[in-house]
């Protein structure tokens, strides 16, 4: 998501600072372009966050770090943010997930809705949410469902499509047969920065959804439509996610985040539309074909 917030301030002639652990990621990304300063560093150290920070008006947190690192340092890393944000009077932007709202039974899931996480990961979410809430600085929260897109490294989606454009089996998590959300993350950017952009929407969280839902089969659809692969795409379940987990510990840690492929949650964007304007929403079939193309491009 970092990666499109970027492009989306570009478009905008808004000068940034892309800022990341691995300096040949950012200089791969952004090094031809003359509005990005890159800088190198490391959330969870804050002299590091200081110094980047200089100058800069707003901070759009997208930091996405491996699940079996988030007990110890997502805190870490949002007091540091916090603290950085506060002492410098900067705004801040946060990308967040649905973890926080729970399962639910609702069709469409409002900002109003109550959070109550049946997961580590959203009880982690909403602690995190309330240390932000409860700082005094100034900051909108995106709630997003799951990304798909240009340069999108930890994605369900993106991961299937590794496999299709190396035309090798192809593995999709959850029932092929559930309908999900997901959003095209330069959507996602647009809607973050015009947030941001906007003084009435801070101190408010806001759900951003994606372009309706879809089934896992109706995506392999389009996606052989486009690229001709005929080879299989199995269903990873539960069940052998918790087998594949005996020996990797991301695998193990996807195990709870299940219960959205077998009770989706999908977002309202009504109060977006009211008060900031028509949500940004790519067709899927457009999304794929735009994110296959930059995979492709990379190769």
């Amino acid at each position: 998501m970092g990666y499109a917030i970027v492009k989306e301030l570009l478009n905008r002639q808004v000068s940034v600072i892309a800022f990341a652990r691995n300096k040949q990621k950012l200089e791969n990304l952004f090094r031809h372009e003359e509005l990005v300063q890159i800088h190198v560093g490391d959330a969870s150290v804050i002299i590091d966050l200081e110094v980047a920070i200089k100058g800069v008006d707003i901070i759009f947190n997208a930091i996405n770090i491996p699940y079996q690192e988030w007990t110890e340092m997502l805190p870490l890393i949002t007091s540091n943010i916090v603290k950085v944000s506060k002492k410098r009077s900067v705004k801040l932007a946060i990308v967040d997930n649905i973890y926080a709202y729970g399962k639910r039974r609702e069709e469409r899931i409002a900002e109003d809705a109550d959070k109550i996480p049946v997961t580590k990961k959203g009880k982690i979410r909403l602690e995190l949410e309330k240390m932000v809430k409860e700082s005094g600085v100034p900051y909108v929260r995106a709630h997003f469902p799951d990304f798909y897109g240009p340069h999108v490294e930890n994605s369900y989606i993106n991961h299937m499509l590794n496999n299709v454009l190396a035309n090798k089996t192809a593995y999709f998590v959850g029932d092929l047969s559930v309908a999900r959300e997901y959003i095209y993350t330069p959507d996602g950017a647009n809607a973050i920065v015009e947030l941001a952009f906007n003084n009435k929407s801070y101190g408010d969280n806001w759900n951003i959804p994606g372009f309706g839902v879809i089934s896992g089969g109706e995506l392999i659809n389009m996606i052989r439509d486009y690229t001709g692969f005929n080879k299989s795409v199995r269903s990873v379940n539960k069940r052998m996610l918790g087998l594949l987990g005996i020996f990797d510990k991301q695998m193990r840690e996807l195990v709870e985040m299940q219960y959205l492929n077998e009770n989706p949650i999908v977002l309202d964007g009504t109060k977006y539309q009211i008060m900031i304007g028509e949500l940004p929403r790519t067709s899927y079939h457009q999304g794929l074909i735009e994110t296959i193309n930059s995979m492709s491009n990379k190769k």
